[in-house]
């Protein structure tokens, strides 16, 4: 009967054991599968921060601002599809009409804001972001018809050390463009120059935010993946001490049962 009660108590902490070893295994194979996509991600992002970051400063340079009155805010909220997510803020008084960019931030605020969604967009980081991406994500938003006179396009911008921060950028509709009194100084700048240089502004803006979203997920990915191995040796440490105490007072009772024999 003390074999049997032996046995017993010893399955439960070693089929545990078991469990977690083979958990462990998943983690550590998901974790070199985010630090492959994490480097080849990190290593994409430089080119893409140098449009971005390029577009943002010309517009800064040339003093491109909203009007005064503005009423019809755009709020472009970046995700994936799975991962990290950013929340996408409200301002009061102002008819703020929203674009998601992955499913992630479409299932969060689609159920409290359906009526504020212009458009959605899906299948985004299954693979790594390209510009034709973001061209035509910028495309179908400059043709939808709507429009605004704020914009903002809200994303997880990676920072090193394995991290990110939420941050906002300001995009421009076309009719803001071209109210700038740095641009209309040049008499060459016409209307298709404006409506060229728009689109192409908005899809290098969208493209860099993409990039830094897809390498903060991966980022963030590799971190979860290595804690939960960590933790899982932990456990596994533990469990081992268990077991061995379970087994060790076991053979004290069974040896003193047979000296009493």
């Amino acid at each position: 009967m003390l074999c049997r009660a032996k046995r017993g108590l010893s399955a439960g902490p070693s089929a545990r054991i078991q469990s977690i070893r083979t958990i462990q295994k998943i983690a550590k194979s998901m974790k070199m599968v985010a630090a492959a996509k994490y480097t080849r991600a990190e290593r994409e992002l430089k080119p893409a921060r140098v449009y971005g970051t390029g577009a943002l400063a010309l517009n800064e340079k040339a003093h491109i601002k909203g009007p005064e009155d503005k009423k019809k805010h755009l709020l472009i909220g970046v995700s994936l599809d799975r991962g990290l997510c950013v929340a996408a803020l409200t301002p009061a008084g102002k008819e703020v009409v929203l674009v998601g960019i992955g499913d992630k931030i479409r299932g969060i605020l689609h159920s409290t804001h359906a009526d504020r969604f212009l458009m959605s967009f899906k299948d985004v980081g299954r693979k790594p972001p390209t510009f034709g991406d973001a061209s035509v994500i910028a495309l179908e938003l400059l043709n939808s018809g709507y429009e605004f006179d704020e914009g903002a396009i809200i994303f997880n911008r990676f920072r090193p050390v394995i991290s990110y921060k939420t941050e906002e950028k300001p995009i421009f509709s076309l009719n803001t463009i071209a109210s700038s009194e740095s641009l209309s100084v040049y008499d060459d700048i016409d209307a298709d120059v404006l409506q060229n240089y728009q689109e192409y502004n908005l899809a290098n803006i969208i493209y860099y935010t993409l990039k830094e979203s897809t390498t903060s997920e991966q980022s963030a990915r590799v971190t979860v993946m290595d804690n939960a191995s960590k933790n899982a040796s932990g456990m596994i440490d533990k469990l081992t001490l268990t077991l061995t105490v379970i087994t060790k007072e076991l053979i004290e009772m069974i040896s003193g049962a047979t000296a009493l024999d």
